[in-house]
């Protein structure tokens, strides 16, 4: 059964292309584990299991084979064997992150309310922080430009600021991957302006969503790309086809 149902799965690609993924995989792994000034901080968020859970490039036809057969309406996978989807139970056994806790409400930000978050968290000057979200054309930043702001925190020991950097990167490259393929929305920032409070948030909830609203758009029969946690998605659907 898991040989034909594997083989129906991949010979399916044939009706689409494949998708172009959009996996940060190797940007999380350049970066590294935190400095041990902040492994605290960064272990209070409950967020370090993403940092060790991560698939550099995702498989291109198992994935587009799941896409096609995704159906918005149920949120879920109809296969030859049944109807299957990705639940919370997944997402904190796989991922071992928390599905119980607060959800936070991230709220669409002004290019200005942007920079004035970059300052605030990030203790950058209001001009780099002007400057960036105007290349990027809005209130948005590259993660480069989050890498290198990490290590210039870390480098004038602000272990506050660089643990948010480091987070914010986090973020940027799991569950909010999006299509840019290099930018990350700076309105992420929120979620760590108190860190001890970010580890009461459902992040296992965060995951699912937008790996739901992700497959919602590749689903569409005009999309070639997936964006979102490919990691989660991968991880998950190999245990579907065993």
């Amino acid at each position: 059964m898991m040989l034909t149902n594997c083989v129906f799965l991949y010979t399916s690609i044939q009706e689409r292309p494949e998708l172009k993924l959009f996996s940060h995989g190797r940007k999380v792994h350049s970066l590294g584990r935190p400095v041990l000034a902040i492994e605290g901080l960064v272990a209070g968020t409950k967020l370090s299991p993403l940092i060790a859970c991560l698939i550099d490039t995702g498989d291109r036809g198992l994935l587009s084979s799941f896409v096609e057969r995704w159906h918005r309406e149920t949120c879920s996978f109809h296969l030859p064997m049944g109807e299957v989807t990705i639940t919370l139970d997944d997402v904190m056994s796989l991922l071992h992150l928390s599905v119980v806790g607060d959800l936070h409400a991230f709220q669409l930000v002004h290019v200005d309310d942007a920079v004035q978050m970059l300052v605030e968290l990030l203790m950058v000057t209001a001009e780099a922080a002007r400057a960036e979200t105007t290349q990027c054309c809005g209130p948005y930043v590259r993660l480069q430009w989050v890498c290198d702001i990490y290590e210039q925190r870390c480098q004038a020991r602000h272990w506050i600021a660089a643990a948010c950097a480091f987070l914010f990167h986090l973020l940027g490259c799991t569950f909010f991957a999006n299509k840019s393929a290099t930018h990350i929305h700076v309105v992420l920032l929120e979620a760590f302006r108190d860190l001890s409070q970010t580890g009461r948030y459902a992040w296992g909830v965060t995951a699912l969503v937008h790996m739901y609203d992700h497959l919602n758009d590749a689903s569409i029969s005009t999309s070639r790309q997936l964006g979102g946690y490919i990691t989660l998605l991968q991880v998950t659907n190999m245990f579907l086809i065993r």
